[in-house]
């Protein structure tokens, strides 16, 4: 299979990774036609993702002023399969970024439910590559909501059945259109290292951010939380699925 080619080149860092277990059955909605929940060791997961989003290329362009800016997204996983085999993946239930413009082309071209807000972050580290802090925050409703992880330690290539690996290892994206037509992506980066975070927390209001259905899931700390380091990133175009309900690619 010949790869489409590259939409979207950037180098995403200091990924803030908490991950909730979760009913599959509230994700029915957000599923995109082809694709089933993804599960580790017999758990459904929704993850909060925060991460710095830099040396941004669209179509080989750098677009000034947009170059570099934070993202914080709501994913889970699915997987699809293709030819025999299973092809894992990641649906994003809402991502924010500071620049409306962003925000527009994503949703124009992907179909992602982006949305523009202010927002900041800080990074800890002590320059040695054993203990790192990060957090990410938005403003909405007129108050700065966000998320922490802290961890400590040396940071360890995730092991190829590991939960580290399941969360940071989905390098498919999926997406489904007004049309309920479902678009692929792929997505390239090499493994990250990734720090286990022991101190991790989830600030915000759930029902009006995410919806009413997730707050059950978000309600308490994360079952686990990582850091990953992060590495140059490739999302190729999206390729519109011919099997499901919105015709040929």
């Amino acid at each position: 299979m010949t790869p489409e080619p590259p939409f979207l080149e950037a180098v995403w860092r200091h990924l803030a990774m908490l991950n909730y277990p979760i009913d599959p059955s509230i994700l029915n909605d957000d599923l995109p036609e082809g694709c089933e929940p993804d599960a580790w060791r017999g758990h459904t997961f929704v993850s909060v993702v925060g991460f710095r989003f830099l040396r941004t290329r669209v179509l080989g362009i750098a677009v000034p002023f947009h170059r570099d800016f934070d993202e914080v997204n709501l994913r889970c996983y699915v997987r699809r399969k293709v030819e025999g085999q299973w092809r894992r993946g990641v649906v994003f239930v809402k991502e924010m970024v500071p620049r409306p413009a962003i925000a527009f082309v994503a949703r124009r071209v992907y179909g992602e439910n982006y949305v523009a807000l202010p927002m900041r972050h800080a990074i800890e580290h002590d320059g040695t590559g054993t203990a790192m802090a990060v957090s990410y925050q938005w403003r909405r409703n007129g108050r700065w909501e966000g998320l922490s992880a802290r961890a400590s330690g040396a940071p360890s290539t995730p092991v190829e059945d590991g939960e580290e690996a399941f969360i940071t290892e989905h390098y498919w994206g999926y997406t489904r259109r007004p049309d309920r037509s479902t678009v692929e992506y792929q997505v390239e980066h090499p493994p990250w290292r990734v720090w286990r975070a022991a101190d991790a927390a989830l600030s915000c209001e759930v029902s009006t951010l995410y919806g009413p259905r997730f707050v059950e899931a978000l309600a308490g700390p994360p079952s686990t939380a990582f850091i990953a380091e992060g590495s140059k990133v490739v999302v190729r175009r999206g390729k519109r699925l011919a099997d499901t309900g919105g015709g040929g690619a």
